[in-house]
């Protein structure tokens, strides 16, 4: 046994020397290798009687499993150092004054959003958010999609894996494919009057140049005793007039269907387009902007709200889109490419902050 002790000792220093891993691996190989030093006291073991290779026997495992247990920790103990040299390689001065080539520049998507932002809050909103992974009931069950919608359907829809649960079921996990699931939690949770804009990343099966299978939505909500169509078309109105900075911008309402309003509309908004122009305002043209309608009374009904007593509208506007539109932005791919060139051409100055136009 004197002989283990000493070996143990041996073996335990050679670890804690041992100062990267290569010379780890080779005390690992010398120790517990096929040839190595424990293996060969374990292999010497037939040649004693029972109760010796017994008492022998116990004592090499334990030995073989401490040694183990070392180089376990001195391998730690390496990578850890080898991570704080790395970091202290790659440590940036960032007192250093920035050279002229990397200046820097407000990606036209995060501009969008400030000028959505400021408009929207000028108008009374209050911004809420929610997360991007959900379940059937608050993608769709809630909003009054019958089962049958083909918006529920696998190539539209990117559902989580999950083995115990079939396509249908209410708790089935997806990316949410609207950011109108954050209306259901709001309603759930809040008492009205409720005036909420609804900013995040939706999820659809789909890419060319204007569909991408992650893109931006903004949606807004009221809901109070009084709301009603009117309200609905002025506040609109009045964010397209802002937002594309036209006193006059011609605006009109069309009929259309959504599951969760009633009755609801598509936007358009007035353009002039042929081969080598378009230009938004008065013109003898329309181009769809957004959809919006008054909250179906079911989805009131599935969120806790009387519709006898509230009733709300609600909008919904892909935001990549209207910044397409507003900056000449032809490819809506090329938001996501991480282009510079892209960035130099159609970024914004750190400065410049977007401020509200509202009357």
């Amino acid at each position: 046994m004197n002989n283990i002790d000493v070996l143990k000792q041996d073996i335990i220093g050679t670890v804690h020397a041992a100062n990267d891993m290569d010379s780890l691996e080779q005390v690992r190989v010398s120790a517990l290798g096929k040839k190595g030093q424990i293996t060969g006291m374990m292999q010497s073991l037939g040649k004693m009687d029972p109760d010796q290779r017994r008492e022998m026997g116990q004592a090499l495992n334990k030995l073989k499993n401490e040694i183990a247990g070392e180089i376990d920790n001195r391998v730690q103990i390496l990578k850890s150092e080898e991570m704080k040299k790395k970091l202290a390689a790659d440590k940036i001065d960032v007192t250093l004054p920035i050279r002229p080539e990397l200046k820097g520049s407000i990606h036209p998507l995060s501009h969008t959003f400030e000028e959505l932002f400021t408009i929207f809050t000028d108008m009374g909103f209050d911004i809420a958010e929610g997360p991007d992974i959900e379940d059937e009931f608050y993608n769709f069950t809630a909003l009054n999609f019958p089962p049958e919608h083909p918006a529920r359907q696998m190539h539209d829809t990117f559902y989580l894996p999950d083995d115990n649960l079939k396509e249908g079921d209410a708790s089935k996990k997806l990316l949410r494919t609207h950011t109108s699931t954050v209306q259901v939690h709001v309603m759930q949770n809040q008492e009205p009057p409720i005036r909420i804009i609804i900013p995040g990343r939706t999820y659809r099966s789909d890419y060319d140049a204007t569909h991408t299978p992650m893109f931006h939505q903004l949606e807004g909500l009221v809901i109070d005793k009084k709301t009603n169509l009117s309200h609905l078309k002025g506040c609109l109105t009045d964010f397209l007039s802002s937002y594309f900075e036209i006193d006059d911008l011609p605006v009109r309402f069309r009929p259309h269907y959504f599951p969760f309003t009633e009755p609801s509309a598509e936007v358009d908004i007035g353009c002039t387009k042929d081969k080598n122009n378009f230009k938004i305002g008065a013109g003898d043209n329309w181009m769809e902007i957004l959809g919006c309608g008054m909250i179906h009374p079911n989805v009131l009904k599935n969120c806790g709200i009387d519709p006898d007593v509230y009733q709300g509208f609600a909008f919904g506007m892909g935001v990549e889109r209207i910044a397409m539109l507003k900056y000449g932005i032809p490819d809506l791919r090329t938001f996501f490419e991480t282009d510079l060139r892209w960035l130099r051409h159609y970024g914004f100055r750190s400065l410049e902050q977007p401020n509200s136009v509202m009357k």
